[in-house]
């Protein structure tokens, strides 16, 4: 059964949690001790939103570098250690969270375990469970809809009642694919890698904003241009 109302559908990743840096330096790591030298702006065009078996399969397929298990969760570990190190809540999520009067929930690439370990570190787990949903949970990762279509459908929202807040292109992609809004959320520490803000501007996103705060009112503002809540 659907329910009447917004939907505010989060990204984890470079969102919820300014992870992205760590999260490729690691993987640069991991891809020099194969033998594969990359820069950071290839590997955030290759990897940036995508789930673990789509890097898997990508870096096979492109690179020819076999990610076994024995490598995977080599690169795992070293995460988690970062993690706990440095891992911090993108700026003003908390305030915002507390602030925001409408549904929410968490679509991420990431594995449930990654995920949950995330929003634990930086003390935001108890403003989200349980709506956690891991791409580990549909067939296709992000640029597939199929994510956020089961978000929606668990949440009992309809689709075009629901508003994405990503931070990269395969989930914009997917948002849109999904039928939703996607608000474009270019603060994290990430953002300036050459040709991010390029490839997130071509996708069109409906709102692109770089300070978490602000996502109060553009919720508001993208309700009001719709007719109002009485519209949801």
């Amino acid at each position: 059964m659907q329910t009447a109302g917004p939907l505010v559908i989060f990204d984890c990743d470079g969102v919820l949690v300014d992870s992205e840096t760590v999260s490729i330096r690691v993987l640069l790591d991991g891809l020099r001790s194969k033998g594969l030298e990359m820069d950071e702006a290839e590997a955030y065009r290759h990897f940036l939103g995508r789930s673990l078996g789509t890097v898997t399969r990508t870096i096979r397929e492109e690179f020819g570098i076999d990610a076994d298990e024995s490598f995977l969760e080599g690169m795992r570990q070293e995460l988690y250690a970062r993690f706990r190190a440095e891992l911090k809540p993108m700026p003003g999520i908390a305030e915002t969270l507390d602030a925001l009067s409408f549904r929410r929930c968490v679509a991420s690439s990431s594995q449930p375990e990654r995920i949950r370990l995330s929003l634990s570190i930086t003390g935001l787990i108890g403003r989200l469970e349980p709506n956690i949903f891991s791409a580990a949970m549909v067939a296709r990762g992000k640029p597939a809809p199929d994510l956020f279509l089961h978000a929606a459908s668990q949440m009992g929202a309809d689709p075009q009642n629901c508003i994405v807040i990503e931070d990269s292109p395969a989930g914009i992609e997917a948002g849109h694919r999904a039928g939703m809004a996607v608000f474009a959320f270019v603060g994290g520490s990430h953002a300036g890698t050459p040709g991010y803000r390029e490839r997130i501007d071509a996708l069109s996103p409906e709102v692109v904003f770089d300070a978490m705060p602000d996502l109060i009112h553009l919720v508001q503002k993208h309700i009001e241009d719709r007719g109002g809540s009485a519209f949801w």
